[in-house]
């Protein structure tokens, strides 16, 4: 997939997801999209490609790093806990889809019961 398709792909499954939504809290270019309060989703740029970095459970992120080598430690964010995808051959749609529900079910883990019953 492109850049584009990636980016496009991310997108549309995170706006899928209750409560999300995007904005710009760290500037023009850069992307968040946000579920109570919590970034699980960042679309911006890195060294001319689109690229989306996502939250991801530390051993799945060395797992699909030696799987995908257009998946590499996250840009700008924590390298253990955060990946971000480059255009690549190997990336497909299914994969960028799953990945950016696992990075919402890892942020949805942390927001309290309360929280998420009010937003609902």
């Amino acid at each position: 997939m492109n850049d584009q398709q990636i980016k496009k792909t991310a997108e549309a499954a995170a706006m899928h997801l209750m409560g999300a939504e995007c904005s710009q809290p760290f500037g023009p270019g850069v992307d968040a999209y946000k579920a109570f309060e919590k970034v699980f989703l960042l679309c911006s740029q890195h060294q001319g490609q689109r690229i989306v970095t996502l939250k991801c459970a530390p051993d799945n992120a060395v797992m699909l790093r030696d799987i995908y080598p257009s998946i590499k430690p996250g840009y700008h964010m924590n390298k253990k806990h955060w990946i971000s995808i480059y255009p690549g051959d190997a990336i497909h749609a299914e994969l960028v889809k799953n990945l950016v529900e696992d990075s919402y079910a890892l942020i949805l883990k942390t927001v309290p019961k309360k929280k998420k019953t009010s937003s609902g």
